[in-house]
C-alpha cells in the first residue's frame, strides 16, 4: 500500500519544521529555525511558490507529474524498479517529459529537499535519485542528528560543499516555499497518497511497471493519431 496523504495545515506545519534547527551542531540556537516562524511563514499567503523542475524535452508529447516523498518506502521502491525503465525508454528518447513534486510527511522530508534542490535545478534529479536509492542508510536510526548527518554525507558525495549543504539545510525561507508549493499542488490535484501519478491529466496511483508502461504506450499512440 502506499502511503496515504494528509494536507498539511498550519498546526501540522509548525511540528513540521519544529526541529530545533536543520544542523543543529553547525549553528548557535540563536540562528535556527523556529517552529512560530515556519507557521507564520507558511500561514502567509503570500508566500512565494517553486516552479516545476522539468526532465525531458519540454515538447514531449506525454507528461507524466510524480507526487512522491522521500521517506515513503514505496517512492523508494518505485525510484529503484519502474523509474530507470521509464528515464531509458521514454524521457531520454523525448517520449516523455517528467515533472516530481515533493511531499511532505515530515520534517526529514523537508530536510532531504532542501539536500536535492541544494545544487539547482541542474542536479536537482540526480541528487533526488541519491536520495531515494539511499534511503535506508540515511534513515538509519531514525534519530534527528543520524539523519541530518547522513543527508549531508549525500549532498557531498553529490559535489556540493560544504558550505553550500550547511547554507541549504538552514535556507527557512527555501523551507517555506518548498511547504507552500507542496500543499498548493497537493491541494489542486487532490493528492491523498504517494505516490501519485498524473499522466497527461489523468490520476493513477502506484502501479507495476507493465501497467506503467501500457498507460505510456496507449496515450503516445492517441498522440500519434
Amino acid at each position: 500500500m502506499s502511503k496515504t496523504l494528509s494536507i498539511l495545515g498550519g498546526a501540522a506545519v509548525m511540528g513540521l519544521l519544529a526541529t530545533g534547527g536543520w544542523y543543529a551542531s553547525q549553528h548557535s540556537e540563536a540562528s535556527l529555525i523556529t517552529a512560530a516562524q515556519a507557521q507564520e511563514a507558511t500561514a502567509n499567503k503570500d508566500v512565494e511558490t517553486l516552479p516545476d523542475v522539468i526532465l525531458g524535452q519540454e515538447d514531449a508529447p506525454v507528461t507524466v507529474i510524480e507526487y512522491a516523498s522521500y521517506t515513503c518506502p514505496h517512492c523508494a521502491e518505485w525510484h529503484k524498479v519502474e523509474y530507470p525503465q521509464l528515464k531509458k525508454n521514454y524521457i531520454d528518447t523525448g517520449k516523455v517529459k517528467f515533472i516530481q513534486r515533493e511531499v511532505y510527511f515530515d520534517k526529514y522530508g523537508v530536510w532531504a529537499g532542501l539536500i536535492a534542490q541544494c545544487g539547482g535545478d541542474p542536479k536537482y534529479y540526480a541528487i533526488a535519485d541519491m536520495i531515494y536509492n539511499k534511503q535506508k542508510d540515511w534513515i538509519g536510526d531514525g534519530k534527528p542528528q543520524t539523519i541530518a548527518d547522513n543527508l549531508r554525507k549525500i549532498g557531498l558525495q553529490a559535489g556540493l560543499s560544504n558550505d553550500q549543504v550547511t547554507a541549504c539545510m538552514n535556507d527557512e525561507k527555501r523551507a517555506e516555499r518548498m511547504v507552500a508549493t507542496f500543499q498548493k499542488n497537493a491541494g489542486d490535484d487532490k493528492i491523498d497518497a504517494t505516490p501519485t501519478f498524473i499522466i497527461d491529466g489523468e490520476k493513477h496511483s502506484n502501479m507495476v511497471w507493465d501497467d506503467f508502461k501500457k498507460i505510456l504506450d496507449d496515450e503516445l499512440a492517441q498522440k500519434a493519431n
